[in-house]
């Protein structure tokens, strides 16, 4: 007995029931193992993500037929289920990964004069694409009936080359719209994806055009899209393997002054896809129970830390606290909830400007899309107008945006027109996010011009450049490869084929990535075949010299430092040791070599947030060494310590850490009564960093000279 909730019941009532049309023949054999890794991939999303959802199986070009309608009414030829519809599991996934290779062409004429009780559709003399629909089609009306409206689905994979014969009666129009008439009257949808590039240079391009033409009458009656492909990637990108619920993000009015306010409705256009949380889960559930959820709840004990208790600290009794300099500050609940800004839920307009005002490279987050209130006519002809001022004026909009009540930040973005160049689809706006000023990072790097001229490109030299560009044009006839709609994430399509793997294969080692996925990541290996010549003119112009003055690395100082000074290595068999040896991640300043750790740290430029973490450690590390240190030789280790945090600050273009750290170094040496380390200091130079140096910096270059004056320790009584 199966039991499920009320709410895993709706659930299945909401999947999608799904039915793969996929062209076999002999055409097709030069792409189908991308569609079987598409298809793969299809199974493997809705195992994670949508794992009620039911799918079935059609191939057609097969030499052999096997299909419900050839038995019943003969016909249909060349067309075989390979799977019936069910809930998506495992072995779909085995059976898309060995699809059938075909021997007939759908321009292979049927006699299909075959009529169907539940399709009402006469397919005389037709083609095996046709066929295949009617099938898929019979399929989902045999299984459901008249339910699940709007959630039934068929999706063809074909290069549409073959011409597709007159019917007897009627003409091919005829024939697809009486189809598409009868999906659209049982809520039904298809979805087109065709297969050209290489596969379509010898067809016939009249044939190619009327093809593409009856597609589009199934695109229009159903309200789906058809879609054309011309690579193995965009292939993978090509087939929506995760339906997304659009919701609205707000609903309210778009106000452009108190007299004037427009109803919208506004979506989310894009977001970042993540990883599919990962869940603790219990063996320690009997295995009898069948109910157990096995879940995993974690709880938290609060104690204290002085030792003189080991009682649990109540939750009444605890408060959060804000550092806030040396010290904490507790806030308490209340407190915090009167100090928060609770700014009133609704859009307002606070402005135009011209569009080239705005820099593409300011947009954050997310993007939004802006629709009128969908059946209020009045609200789309003031969207569409406004939108066309503002596409003719160039111009856009600034807004003031909070989507919901009680929410605790304001956005301030740019509006942006979105004219549609279809007439049943109304014009819109695109809003992006704009920074605050503490959101802004700025950079001074010093201009080109001002290097001597040994340092800039010579003519040669930017020729090679430039001829590199050219090459490396992803749109060089004016299609353009890698676009987003079409490009799927390599690292999410490796993590969901490695989990369908370990469910079978629990001991299976990481695969190698895929070799179709490969080249979203790498460049193209024939375009770089083809091309050798530029790549050794640019690396005749520009030649790589080994760098004598390399730094040691932390680890390897250690290791040098254990060996002890017997050890002898030539240069070099050292240079060769360390070209051989992967690069250390330092995670952590350590007590033994910290600048060697900072440089390290703030080296690592694949998380932002290393900086960051670098600059806080480092002056941690420096604030402990003053305060243990018990002698010249820890003072000198700090100043070292003091010396890379200032470079690494102005690199970063980051001074208040640093200076922060020098104002509680005067203050230290003020109450020690220490006056080697001010002197040591002002040896080295290690002022404060003023705005010249750094133009977040408060500090002038007058104050930052004075500093040391007012570093002297107070004398001694």
């Amino acid at each position: 007995m199966v039991i499920f909730s009320v709410l895993e019941f709706v659930v299945i009532l909401e999947q999608e029931k799904l039915v793969l049309l996929l062209d076999v023949g002999p055409s097709m054999h030069g792409v189908l193992s991308e569609v079987e890794k598409l298809c793969s991939m299809l199974v493997e999303k809705k195992l994670i993500f949508s794992k009620y959802d039911e799918l079935g199986v059609v191939v057609f070009g097969t030499e052999e037929s096997n299909n419900d309608l050839t038995t019943e009414v003969g016909g249909y030829q060349n067309i075989t289920v390979l799977q019936d519809i069910k809930v998506v599991d495992g072995d779909l996934v085995d059976t898309l990964q060995k699809l059938p290779r075909g021997t007939v062409d759908g321009q292979n004429a049927i006699q299909a004069a075959c009529f169907s009780a539940y399709c009402c559709v006469v397919s005389s003399l037709t083609s095996v694409v046709l066929d295949a629909i009617v099938v898929g089609m019979d399929m989902l009306i045999k299984k459901y009936k008249d339910l699940h409206k709007g959630k039934k689905r068929l999706c063809l994979i074909t290069n549409a080359i073959h011409p597709i014969k007159d019917p007897f009666e009627g003409s091919k129009e005829d024939q697809v719209m009486t189809i598409a008439e009868q999906m659209a009257a049982q809520g039904m949808k298809i979805e087109s994806i065709v297969v050209r590039g290489r596969l379509s240079r010898d067809a016939n391009k009249g044939v190619m055009d009327e093809n593409d033409h009856l597609l589009r009458i199934f695109s229009k009656k159903t309200r789906t899209r058809t879609v054309y492909v011309d690579t193995p990637t965009s292939l993978l990108g090509a087939l929506k393997t995760r339906r997304v619920t659009p919701v609205t993000v707000f609903r309210g009015h778009l106000e452009l002054s108190p007299q004037m306010k427009i109803k919208v409705w506004v979506y989310k256009k894009t977001q970042e896809e993540k990883f599919p949380t990962l869940k603790k889960y219990s063996e320690k559930a009997p295995a009898s129970n069948k109910l157990a959820t096995h879940q995993v709840k974690v709880s938290y004990e609060y104690k204290s830390v002085d030792g003189s208790s080991t009682s649990v600290i109540p939750p009444e009794q605890r408060i959060k606290g804000y550092r806030y300099g040396p010290q904490v500050v507790p806030i308490s609940t209340a407190e915090w909830d009167a100090v928060k800004f609770k700014p009133e839920k609704g859009i307002k307009v606070l402005g135009f400007t011209d569009a080239s005002k705005i820099k593409r490279h300011c947009y954050m987050k997310d993007v939004y899309l802006f629709i009128a209130e969908p059946g209020n006519t009045r609200a789309t002809l003031a969207v569409s107008a406004i939108a066309r001022a503002m596409k003719e004026m160039n111009a856009v909009a600034i807004l003031r945006c909070v989507w919901r009540q009680g929410q605790q930040n304001v956005v301030v973005g740019v509006l942006t027109p979105n004219i549609s160049q279809n007439d049943k689809i109304p014009d819109s706006f695109y809003f992006n996010v704009l920074p605050f000023a503490e959101d802004v990072r700025e950079y001074q790097f010093p201009s080109f011009n001002s290097f001597p001229a040994s340092w800039q490109p010579n003519d040669q030299q930017q020729k090679a450049a430039d001829e590199l560009v050219q090459m490396l044009d992803l749109a060089p006839s004016g299609k353009e490869a890698l676009l987003p709609e079409f490009t799927p994430n390599p690292v999410l399509e490796r993590f969901y084929r490695h989990l369908e793997l370990k469910a079978k294969q629990p001991d299976a080692a990481v695969p190698p990535l895929d070799e179709t996925l490969k080249k979203i990541i790498e460049p193209d290996p024939e375009l770089v075949a083809e091309n050798k010549s530029v790549f050794d003119a640019l690396h005749t112009h520009f030649e790589l010299k080994q760098n004598p003055k390399l730094k040691k690395s932390s680890t390897q100082w250690y290791q040098e430092k254990q060996s002890g000074s017997n050890a002898h290595v030539s240069s070099g068999q050292a240079v060769n040791s360390i070209e051989n040896q992967p690069p250390v991640k330092i995670e952590k300043i350590g007590d033994l070599t910290p600048v060697q750790d900072f440089e390290a740290m703030m080296s690592q430029r694949d998380n932002p947030e290393w900086v960051e973490k670098a600059i806080k450690e480092l002056r941690e590390k420096t604030l402990a060494l003053l305060i243990h240190s018990d002698g010249e030789d820890k003072y000198q280790k700090a100043v070292e310590c003091v010396a890379a945090l200032r470079k690494g600050c102005i690199i970063e273009q980051e001074p208040g850490p640093y200076n922060d750290l020098m104002h509680h170094i005067r203050q230290y040496c003020e109450e020690k009564g220490i006056k080697s380390l001010p002197q040591l200091l002002a040896s080295r130079n290690l002022t404060l960093i003023s705005k010249s140096e750094a133009e977040d910096s408060d500090v002038t270059a007058e104050e930052a000279r004075s500093f040391f004056v007012k570093m002297e320790p107070k004398p001694d009584v």
